[in-house]
């Protein structure tokens, strides 16, 4: 018997995607409080992209809709994050910065959901020949990347409102923090970018047999 469109995994999946807004908004303020919901809230669905997975294999609940919840809740919590990052980090205040970057440049935003738009268009060009394309392993690893950059930088932009300003020049323990932190924010950003290429990559190449293999035959 085939699994219910509507299992365990599918309902996490879905949570997943109903919490993008409200990060997408808490992200978006200067209240360290909110900020620090938004980080908490974020790091619960990115969380839950691990376990529905898990839960989805181990008790055999795979679905064909769970296999495009799945990328979609991925994409929207890129733009529950990304969008307002860039928005943030052009802001005239130094704390808005993303650490080694300053403000995040267009050019990032440009790559990332770019990329995203490619996948989909290629998704939907297979799904009209009656394939439904699952993420690949590349594309699992640029988004875990991904994550731990949208985590760690939301957690900066909390983290530098809630701390006093003497902090800056009298704690060695914060300031020790602060360049650890700021390179986990910086160095994630730019391996995220190296694998939204590199997993395009391959996912276009390890599916392209398989959807010119279901062409019809000519004449």
């Amino acid at each position: 018997m085939a699994p219910s469109r509507l299992n365990l995994p599918n309902i996490i999946t879905l949570a997943r995607i109903a919490a993008c807004p409200v990060i997408f908004l808490l992200a978006l303020s200067p209240q360290p409080g909110r900020l620090m919901a938004a980080f908490v809230l974020f790091l619960a669905a990115a969380l839950s992209d691990l376990w529905d997975g898990y839960l989805a294999r181990k008790h055999g609940l795979v679905t064909d809709m769970g296999k495009l919840l799945d990328p979609l809740a991925d994409k929207l919590l890129l733009v529950a994050t990304f969008i307002p990052f860039y928005i943030v980090s052009h802001r005239p205040d130094p704390l808005t910065d993303v650490p080694w970057w300053g403000a995040l440049p267009l050019w990032v935003l440009v790559v990332v959901f770019g990329r995203e738009v490619a996948v989909t268009l290629f998704r939907s060009w297979a799904a009209r020949k009656g394939l439904v394309l699952a993420a690949g392993q590349s594309g699992k690893i640029k988004a875990f990347v991904q994550n731990i950059f949208s985590g760690s930088l939301l957690l900066w932009y909390a983290l530098v409102r809630m701390v006093p300003p003497e902090w800056w020049v009298d704690s060695r323990i914060w300031l020790g923090w602060t360049v650890f932190h700021g390179a986990v924010v910086a160095l994630s950003l730019a391996l995220a970018l190296f694998l939204t290429i590199y997993s395009m990559g391959v996912y276009a190449w390890q599916y392209r047999n398989t959807v010119m293999a279901s062409d019809p035959p000519g004449p």
